[in-house]
């Protein structure tokens, strides 16, 4: 238990023992819970400097309820033992920068790279607490927000498309007619058509099957906006998978913008109006192609380890627990 994500109930089960038994006399007698150097705030924060290293993920987690903390971690331990640095309640800037500035100086200054997602609280306290580290925003949430672009564009047609269906039935209802959609020659109504690509704008042509080519030949033909709004998100995507310089890519990045513009999709501007404005710290990827992907990876497993411990409401115990796993 000390060193495996098991709760008491699971391992009593096993050995055939009252579980609620064991887990009382674990966390009063056999944990070491109640001597723990970080148990007077550890509803508040925990801290390891000795794990600190230098490249750093920077990201926030939900343990229950809702209820945010932010989370550093020492990319180079890749989620195993060590890994964990702080878990600090809440996510204002000031609060966070205050408990991560107990980090001796020197140690902080040592840092070389902070990744972070494209949140400006983030950003500040990284730039607070490690004043000599590149601020890396995560290629990932990039990404994201440019698919969230092109789906919100697809979203708008199905709505429009649903509308137009509803309005046929009740005419179709008015005349007395049963009514039967149209559907495309692969099977698809416009409705589900729209519905059906989402995961196809999500994939690389090169990567969707023979039946996905054929939907999106379709889509594509119905719907060109949707087809040139693929085309940018594409575009975007290949400035992460082809430029290996921060020069190299700030000049794809410069080609991206004069396209968005011409094509003037709102999604797509508003987009690269967010990128614009986190330029610098996005390019700052091709320093060393340092992702956030890690500290996703460690937020995963929290949850995770959340999960198994769902009866557990003392979260002080909960983190304990935690820590002696990854910390």
């Amino acid at each position: 238990m000390d060193s495996k994500p098991v709760s008491a109930t699971s391992l009593g089960a096993y050995f055939q023992v009252n579980g609620s038994a064991l887990s009382k006399h674990y966390k009063n007698f056999l944990s070491g819970f109640y001597q723990w150097d970080q148990l007077e705030h550890a509803e508040e924060w925990i801290l390891y400097p000795e794990n600190i290293g230098t490249s750093l993920c920077l990201d926030e987690v939900s343990l229950s309820d809702g209820e945010l903390y932010t989370v550093l971690t020492n990319a180079r331990a890749r989620c195993q033992k060590g890994s964990l640095i702080a878990m600090i309640k809440g996510v204002k800037s000031s609060t966070v920068s205050e408990v991560l500035k107990q980090i001796p100086l020197g140690k902080r200054m040592k840092i070389r790279e902070v990744s972070v997602d494209m949140a400006n609280n983030m950003e500040k306290i990284a730039r607070t607490c490690f004043p000599s580290a590149f601020v890396v925003t995560d290629r990932f949430h990039v990404a994201q927000l440019i698919s969230q672009a092109v789906q919100e564009i697809r979203i708008k047609y199905r709505w429009e498309a649903i509308e137009q269906e509803n309005q046929l039935i009740k005419r179709y209802k008015q005349e007395g007619i049963k009514y039967k959609a149209h559907c495309f020659e692969n099977g698809d109504s416009r409705k589900q058509l729209l519905a059906r690509s989402r995961y196809i704008l999500f994939k690389t042509s090169n990567k969707w099957t023979n039946s996905q080519k054929a939907r999106a030949a379709i889509l594509f033909r119905e719907y060109p906006k949707i087809k040139e709004a693929y085309k940018l998100s594409m575009m975007f995507r290949n400035i992460y998978e082809t430029s290996f310089s921060i020069p190299e890519a700030n000049e794809k990045l410069t080609q991206w913008f004069i396209k968005v513009k011409e094509k003037n999709f709102d999604a797509f501007i508003t987009a690269a109006e967010s990128i614009n404005s986190h330029k610098e710290n996005i390019l700052n990827f091709f320093r060393h192609r340092t992702t956030n992907a890690l500290a996703e990876s460690f937020n995963s497993k929290v949850k995770a380890f959340r999960s198994i411990f769902r009866g557990v409401k003392d979260t002080a115990f909960f983190l304990f627990r935690l820590s002696r796993i990854l910390a």
